[in-house]
């Protein structure tokens, strides 16, 4: 038998608790061995609630050596930094769902683990219950990843959705999001892009296997979309999804998270609602793609305890992570080159430009790919009311050569 702690018992946590208690038999025969949940730790008082495994004193779960894993969901730094950091030293596996955290210290992390032969674990903090951490470490280890897109938030694909299905307003969708569970009373850090940015931090972290700081990401949000940038990506054969998109190339790593055009026969596109999608292209293996839900309680928990019962099977070897604490730079944001769709309002349009009779004065085209300081330079004097990158997947290429 495996004695676990959960760190934390809000939504997440007390979906690992339900999972643990449902799927017990399934787990049993997985992990080939049963898991037990000895303590919760929470700050507020569950001894009603949990009154047998309820702790508020972190110090009772470090010093109970019978506590072999320890599923850190509290989220946030502190003190979820420290508690993780003193259970790997003192002997214990830990897994986690918390991105900031992952991002901040992981490369610590996953050093402190393997020097103590334990193991740190991390599949549900970047894509919720899609698996693509443990596929990056193991069955695309082999290959060289050049690219990482997609959508990997589903606040704001969902808002985005409804608007481009429903013809819905960003506010309209965003309250409905809101209203259903899918948004928080602040959304910023989903519509703002700024979720989104440290996943891909930390997935290219692993597909580099470096520190790519988040802070070096560009990062836009989607809470200026409109319906008439709908009305014209649908004209040029788009749709608006806020994007992911890390690259590896020979004159280095660049990585941004903000609102782009899908061409809607691509797969990405097809990705709506509160799911998610991934895109990992290498040059072997070429594209694969990941899909499922993002976020919420059981494929969240789920994905922690997948990690908890791959921790099971491998209580004695430690698995193996490359991520080292060496910091790669992210090109300037200037040396990204795209197509971008570029709208103005005007009086008189010409031949090559793209105007919507329900919106009188607004015209719009596809640019070259250029850089964006090359596109706003020869927009100078002109009444620009948006301009938009599009979306284009990495060519690979394997040289069957060597």
């Amino acid at each position: 038998m495996v004695k676990i702690a959960i760190l934390g018992y809000g939504i997440v946590g007390s979906g690992i608790m339900q999972v643990l208690e449902q799927n017990r038999v399934h787990i049993e025969k997985k992990a080939g061995c049963a898991v037990e949940v000895k303590r919760v730790l929470d700050k507020r008082d569950l001894s009603k609630e949990l009154p047998s495994i309820y702790t508020n004193d972190f110090e009772t779960i470090l010093n109970d050596d019978e506590i072999q894993i320890v599923a850190e969901v509290m989220g946030g730094l502190y003190p979820a930094y420290d508690f993780v950091k003193q259970a790997l030293l003192r002997g214990k596996h830990v897994c986690t769902s918390n991105k900031e955290l992952v991002i901040k210290h992981g490369a610590e992390l996953l050093s402190i683990a393997e020097e103590k032969d334990l193991n740190f674990m991390f599949e549900a903090s970047v894509g919720g219950g899609i698996p693509v951490v443990r596929p990056l470490n193991t069955a695309l280890t082999t290959d060289e990843i050049v690219a990482i897109s997609g959508i990997l938030n589903g606040t704001s694909n969902y808002v985005l959705t409804q608007m481009s299905n429903l013809g819905k307003s960003y506010d309209e969708a965003l309250a409905e999001a809101q209203h259903l569970g899918y948004a928080e009373k602040d959304p910023t850090a989903d519509v703002g892009g700024f979720d989104a940015c440290r996943k891909l931090a930390i997935l290219m972290s692993l597909a580099t296997g470096k520190q790519v700081d988040f802070e070096e990401i560009l990062t836009e949000g989607i809470q200026n979309i409109n319906q008439i940038d709908f009305a014209f990506a649908r004209a040029f054969g788009f749709t608006i999804k806020h994007m992911i998109d890390g690259r590896i190339t020979p004159s280095g790593v660049s990585a941004r998270a903000v609102p782009m055009l899908v061409h809607q026969s691509s797969p990405i596109a097809a990705v709506t609602g509160v799911f998610n999608g991934v895109m990992v292209q290498a040059k072997a293996t070429d594209s694969v793609m990941f899909y499922g839900r993002g976020a919420g309680k059981f494929p969240t928990a789920g994905a922690v305890v997948t990690d908890i019962v791959d921790i099971a099977k491998h209580l004695h070897r430690h698995i193996q992570f490359s991520w080292s604490s060496e910091k790669i730079d992210i090109l300037p944001f200037d040396s990204y080159k795209t197509r971008k769709l570029v709208r103005l309002r005007e009086n008189k349009t010409e031949n090559f430009h793209m105007a919507i009779p329900a919106y009188p004065g607004q015209i719009a085209w596809l640019t070259q790919s250029e850089t964006d300081k090359s596109t706003k330079d020869s927009l100078k004097g002109l009444n620009v009311e948006r301009i938009l990158r599009v979306y284009e997947p990495m060519e690979t290429v394997y040289d069957q050569n060597n």
